[in-house]
């Protein structure tokens, strides 16, 4: 079953019944870190920062921030891992039932017990009439603290008045000393600030009674003391400025890097290149990825699959499976897949052959093998040489969409960036989330035309989103 796990509003101590979402500080289909900042959750007396305890992605989000209060343990959204599909989210919600976090009710049978001693009455309050806006518990508090409403700037919505606003009035006038120890966490607790704005105020020397907060309901917050102290001189504000020594240091290139710049040099003066680019679903070939490795018993990597599938597409499209000699266009009809990999001596393209005729697990431990090799500078001649297609995938680096330069006397390299989650329309027209992967394909113009790159693309979009496809050839 897929991790997920609900976000539901929670429980600070035993008076809290209700929340407000004051901010979501994510957005849905984001990954999230541990320790991240979630969102902002107000109650009557304070306004919480919630932290996440695990990574996860933010699936669906069922509570808009700024509305009305909701009851402990609303479900406010839903988290889970990055292929947990939208069926399984929308399975989970319709069968959510909140805790119950209320107390319950004593039961009719329940002993008897002695009553307390009658307590000694309240103080009377001073009642506050105002016709400002003012929260039923900030009043409350004025009323109890003895508290002049009339000089408190308001910080909620439209100048009204909150809870904080009335604390912070209530709150003798302090000023900043920076101190240690205890004496220093003493010092600041009169600041309605984030822990993190309190430390890095206390390191910097900075004075919170100085800073309008700009985070929610006024809350100082890290950005605001970051501001100050970019502005307040340090030991180092008046040295003069001596420039670093920038002598460059001269590495001639090997034999490898040699030919790859001269290679490519003449690749860009001498090739018309013209690129096609495609967004392609790869949510199927992820989850079909996870079952055929244990049924292939290897660990075949996205590349692997799309080493495939981009032999397969080459098969059926034999014009774009192409080399060029001068005036000569030379076809084949099986796919030799060089695979770019950045070696310690610089890129270099081995070659998977007859990729087309292989399995996906035959496609793994070649490309392995061809790695490992590139990697303790091994290979070949014969891993080298020729190669009707290549394939650059960067996706690794978190590289969104790049173009690639053809390898001659190859007629295309396609370009592989790193899958995204983006909302996308299904086939029943609805929004949803889905993983989207970046395709860029360059070709020689000189051999390979426009609508012949085209098809090639649209088959291969076809074998990436219907992966099925990839075990039958």
């Amino acid at each position: 079953m897929a991790n997920i796990r609900p976000f539901c509003m929670p429980k600070w101590g035993i008076e809290m019944t209700e929340g407000t979402l004051a901010q979501w500080m994510v957005a849905e289909g984001d990954t999230f870190k541990r320790g991240q900042t979630l969102c902002l959750i107000e109650t009557a007396k304070i306004t919480n920062e919630v932290e996440a305890e695990y990574e996860a992605v933010v699936k669906r989000m069922l509570v808009p921030a700024g509305g009305d209060a909701h009851d402990v343990g609303v479900l406010l959204a839903v988290f889970a891992d990055a292929d947990t599909s939208d069926a399984e989210i929308d399975d989970f919600i319709a069968n959510f039932k909140a805790a119950d976090t209320k107390v319950a009710a004593k039961s009719a049978a329940a002993p008897v017990v002695a009553a307390a001693p009658a307590a000694a009455p309240a103080p009377a309050r001073k009642a506050i009439t105002t016709n400002r806006a003012i929260s039923t518990e900030a009043l409350k508090l004025a009323e109890e603290l003895g508290v002049d409403i009339d000089p408190i700037e308001g910080s909620g919505r439209g100048g009204r008045i909150t809870y904080q606003d009335v604390q912070q009035a209530s709150k003798p006038a302090r000023a900043f000393v920076a101190q240690g120890g205890a004496d220093l966490a003493v010092s600041l607790d009169s600041f309605y600030a984030s822990p993190l704005a309190k430390r890095l105020a206390a390191l910097h020397g900075i004075d919170l009674g100085s800073i309008t907060g700009t985070g929610a309901r006024g809350r100082i917050s890290k950005a605001d003391v970051l501001a100050l102290v970019k502005q307040s001189s340090s030991p180092f504000s008046n040295a003069p400025f001596v420039a670093g020594d920038n002598s460059p240091q001269i590495v001639p290139m090997d034999k490898i890097r040699k030919v790859v710049a001269q290679r490519l040099t003449a690749s860009k003066q001498t090739i018309p290149h013209f690129r096609l680019v495609a967004h392609v679903c790869v949510d199927a070939l992820l989850e079909l990825r996870k079952t055929a490795n244990l049924v292939l018993g290897v660990k075949a990597s996205i590349n692997d699959y799309l080493v495939k599938a981009v032999a397969l597409a080459l098969a059926q499209h034999r014009d774009v499976n192409v080399q060029v000699h001068g005036d000569a266009i030379h076809h084949f009809a099986h796919a030799d897949i060089s695979v770019a990999v950045a070696s310690p001596k610089g890129l270099v393209t081995p070659i998977v052959r007859s990729a087309d005729l292989m399995r996906i697990d035959q496609i793994a431990e070649a490309t392995k093998a061809l790695i490992d090799k590139a990697q303790a500078g091994n290979l070949g001649y014969a891993d080298m040489d020729g190669g009707t297609f290549s394939i650059s995938n960067l996706g690794m680096f978190g590289i969104d969409q790049f173009d690639a330069i053809i390898n001659p006397p190859q007629g295309a390299i396609l370009a592989v960036g790193g899958i995204q989650r983006v909302l996308g329309e299904g086939a029943d027209g609805e929004a949803r989330f889905e993983s989207r992967m970046t395709l860029s394909l360059s070709l020689d113009h000189r051999a390979i035309d426009g609508a012949a790159g085209a098809q090639f693309m649209a088959t291969l979009k076809r074998l990436i989103e219907a992966p099925e496809g990839l075990f039958g050839g």
